[in-house]
């Protein structure tokens, strides 16, 4: 770890976003098929969806292409065109098994380098000018995106079968 940045940072930041996956896969427990599949909004995103998307555009892209330089998945992003659309012959359990898979690549990647290093690589085209300058951003950035996610799952199941996450009395 470099001198501005220290174990312990690194384990709250892990800490947090575990925590959010954890609400994620949460929300999903006792789902079936049929309702991990329905969408959940007139956009058409299922909650199944949702997962794909944060697979392969969040902790994938962030971590492994974006943070850790793994050109080999930069270069197979662009296979990905619509993470949020599901075909009907994916299995649901692969699809939450590769997400708790990129989930623990993820946490090595944090696990191992500074909170102050920069990303080994930026997606100019599609992103524009680097607007997150450290791990530490592209951590808080996904521990942002997946707790709003997970927002949207609690709405979503609430929906479904009236079962909330969090039950303030």
């Amino acid at each position: 770890m470099s001198e501005t940045t220290t174990p312990d940072e690194n384990k709250a930041l892990l800490r947090t976003l575990r925590g959010q996956r954890e609400h994620i896969l949460g929300m999903l427990d006792g789902l079936d098929d049929g309702s991990l599949r329905r969408p959940a909004l007139p956009s058409g995103w299922s909650c199944l969806g949702l997962v794909q998307h944060l697979t392969i555009d969040v902790e994938r892209f962030w971590f492994r292409a974006v943070a850790a330089g793994d050109m080999a998945v930069v270069r197979s992003y662009d296979d990905y065109t619509d993470a949020w659309q599901v075909g009907p012959d994916a299995s649901a359990d692969a699809i939450l098994a590769r997400y708790r898979e990129e989930s623990a690549v993820a946490d090595t990647v944090i696990g191992t380098t500074p909170a102050d290093n920069a990303p080994a690589w930026w997606p100019r085209e599609t992103h524009g000018e680097q607007f997150l300058h450290t791990l530490r951003d592209l951590v808080l950035h996904v521990i942002t995106e997946t707790a709003c996610h997970a927002g949207h799952l609690d709405a979503a199941r609430e929906l479904m079968d009236g079962r909330r996450w969090l039950v303030l009395t």
